[in-house]
């Protein structure tokens, strides 16, 4: 696990070393072990390494034996070593015993094409000095990040968008389109960031810039759901538990201790449970929990790591996180509206003080059809079709009712049909709450932008007529690699901590893609073909028990304990100066708040939102090193080791 950088001159222009070194230098939290960079005239990669393969010799950048393939890796290569057998049966010389070596033979062979061998989580970079050829790759469900830009005939990437800030390249000014499609889904688009000119290599492509060229973009993989009605139910479920245990045991493969989060939910309780079969000794699992019972798992987990027999860990939160958010903007790297991101940091915090790799059960509601709001959309499918007259009158209504009054949204959401309907539902600010929140010039342009084009695209190309699919892999497509997973690799590795993901190997999700509709959700059961999968490993409660999900007591936090600290921050002059929101609105959101309607998620939207501009918008990161003359640097291959710095921010100069 690391963090990647790199800069390319795309028509011969100079790159520094100082430069890729501060690029790295800003993601140090993603590799306190190691440091390593290779810089020539015209093109650099840099990394920051969390040793866990080859913990000794591992070092980054590698070479092939030609020294004209250079390769930088975050994540890991789970089959490396049955790909490093092959390599070596082929003639290929090996230097050292990592999974990142692996990579610069197989691309000997096959160029671009070797990430089709990969079955792991990853971002790579490869520099092919010989074809003066820049490859990018992320893996195929976006469990790794990547972002990259082009700016002053450059073409610049790293694992994070801060890493990018560092240079004074990027100009930092809002892209209104990724604005929008954040306020109504909580993460900037599958393709864009917050930031204007600053993009996300998507999950699943591959960019290739030829020296001379332009940047070329290349989708290698694709989920396509493929019902096979051939296969029975319990042949189906049989080979899906073959599939789970080959999953957990690949995600195991480390040179250092490994353990799991385990919140007592079926997809976490699931992968620790797998894992305890495979592992001699016991597992340890990590938990958190809260003081408010209604939201307190930890007895669910407690109950799990007693059957599987595992050393278990908690700890209990309270409202006491306002001195954590701040942290919190710097390393989720863009506003992010998902609260689940505070407990998912501090359960990577309490795991890391004893393990280094940690298993989550992320991606088991997208890809076994688990999430209640697929149950409602069933429902909705059948009884909202309201006569034509009666959705005009419904319409009239919703209308005329002051907004905030009970019962609105409702006469709203049934006068919608198909994709509107649904992304309604799922969408946090509505168009005419955005027209409120944001000041009249700035909403112009967020209501100009459609938050829905990507959302709908996918719902319309899932492979399989059943509206079922649809809904996955729309999910799959966005909420998973841009909520989801996000949240899971940027709080863990805030903490140093590398995170896996086994529901998500590809080849999981690629079995899970041909169960027919009525296996994974059956006479109104959830996740049946998992849940029956994993019967007589898990305890039948656990199996059987009603879905709670990740979610945090901010609606008692916000009317209590925090509610000054939001309204301060919300309301206060360094915010409204920015003159993008409407105080007014924000004022009547606090309000109703407070008086009890359920409007957490939406201030914490906007919460993560100031807090970021805070962190990124007020402040110039750029190091003092890089506003001095550049001085040339030779090729530069070098490796240190630092110590971890979770202060990091305080190192800048916050002028200008």
């Amino acid at each position: 696990m690391c963090g990647i950088a790199g800069i390319v001159g795309i028509r011969g222009e100079p790159v520094y070393h100082n430069e890729v070194k501060a690029m790295c230098d800003a993601m140090v939290h993603r590799g306190p072990d190691d440091d390593g960079y290779f810089v020539e005239a015209n093109a650099g990669l840099g990394m920051r390494r969390l040793s866990i393969i080859d913990v000794e010799q591992g070092h980054q950048p590698a070479w092939n034996q030609a020294r004209d393939i250079c390769v930088v890796l975050n994540g890991e290569i789970y089959n490396y070593k049955e790909l490093r057998q092959q390599l070596l049966a082929r003639g290929h010389e090996f230097r050292t015993h990592s999974d990142t070596e692996v990579i610069v033979h197989l691309y000997e062979e096959m160029g671009e094409a070797c990430v089709e061998q990969l079955r792991g989580m990853f971002a790579f970079a490869v520099w092919d000095r010989k074809k003066e050829l820049l490859i990018l790759a992320r893996d195929r469900l976006g469990i790794k990040p990547l972002y990259y830009a082009q700016a002053r005939g450059r073409l610049l990437f790293a694992s994070e968008m801060k890493a990018l800030l560092q240079l004074p390249d990027i100009k930092k000014t809002f892209n209104w389109e990724s604005v929008s499609y954040l306020f109504s889904f909580l993460s900037t688009p599958p393709d864009e960031s917050v930031l204007t000119g600053v993009h996300k290599l998507q999950p699943g492509y591959l960019l290739r810039l030829r020296q001379g060229g332009e940047p070329e973009l290349k989708q290698y993989w694709n989920v396509q759901f493929t019902a096979n009605h051939d296969r029975s139910e319990k042949d189906t479920i049989e080979e899906l538990r073959a599939q789970l245990d080959e999953a957990v045991r690949y995600c195991m493969v480390s040179d250092v201790p490994v353990g799991a989060f385990l919140s007592g939910g079926l997809d976490s309780s699931s992968v620790a449970a797998l894992m305890s079969q495979q592992q001699n000794s016991p597992i340890q699992t990590f938990s958190i929990g809260f003081v408010d019972p209604a939201y307190d798992e930890t007895p669910f987990a407690r109950e799990v790591a007693d059957a599987i027999g595992s050393d278990h860990h908690e700890l209990i939160l309270d409202a006491d996180i306002a001195s954590q958010m701040h942290d919190l903007a710097w390393y989720l790297d863009e506003p992010f509206g998902d609260s689940s991101a505070i407990p998912t940091y501090m359960v990577s915090r309490l795991a890391t003080k004893h393990v280094k790799v940690v298993l989550s059960g992320d991606g088991g509601d997208e890809i076994f059809a688990g999430y209640d709001k697929y149950m409602v959309e069933g429902k909705e499918r059948q009884r909202l079709h309201l006569p034509q007259p009666l959705s005009r009158m419904a319409s009239a209504l919703a209308t005329l009712m002051p907004e905030g009054a009970r019962g609105r949204n409702f006469l709203r959401h049934m006068t919608l049909k198909g994709a509107d309907r649904y992304l309604d539902a799922t969408s946090l600010f509505a168009a005419e709450q955005k027209a409120s929140l944001f000041r009249p010039e700035i909403a112009e342009q967020i209501l100009a932008a459609d938050s829905w084009q990507h959302a709908k695209s996918a719902l319309l190309n899932s492979g399989d007529s059943h509206w079922l699919s649809a809904l996955q892999y729309q999910d799959i497509k966005s909420y998973l690699p841009l909520d989801i997973l996000t949240k899971v690799d940027r709080m863990s590795m805030a903490n140093s901590l590398e995170a896996r993901v086994p529901l998500l190997d590809h080849k999981l999700v690629e079995f899970a893609a041909t169960i027919p509709a009525d296996m994974r959700v059956k006479q109104g059961r959830t996740k049946y073909a998992f849940k029956e999968a994993m019967r007589g490993t898990l305890p039948d409660a656990i199996i059987d028990r009603r879905k709670q999900g990740f979610a945090v007591p901010l609606g008692h936090w916000f009317r209590g304990e925090l509610n000054s600290f939001v309204r301060d921050l919300l309301l206060s002059e360094r915010s409204l100066a920015r003159g993008i929101f409407n105080a007014a609105y924000i004022q009547k959101l606090l309000l109703l708040q407070e008086r009890g309607r359920p409007l957490d998620q939406h201030l914490w939207m906007l919460v993560s939102f100031e807090l970021w501009c805070r962190t990124f918008m007020d402040q110039n990161l750029v190091p003092r090193a890089l506003r001095t003359t550049h001085h040339r640097s030779q090729v530069s291959e070098n490796r240190t080791t630092a110590a971890h710095c979770p202060e990091l921010l305080f190192s800048y100069s916050e002028g200008r």
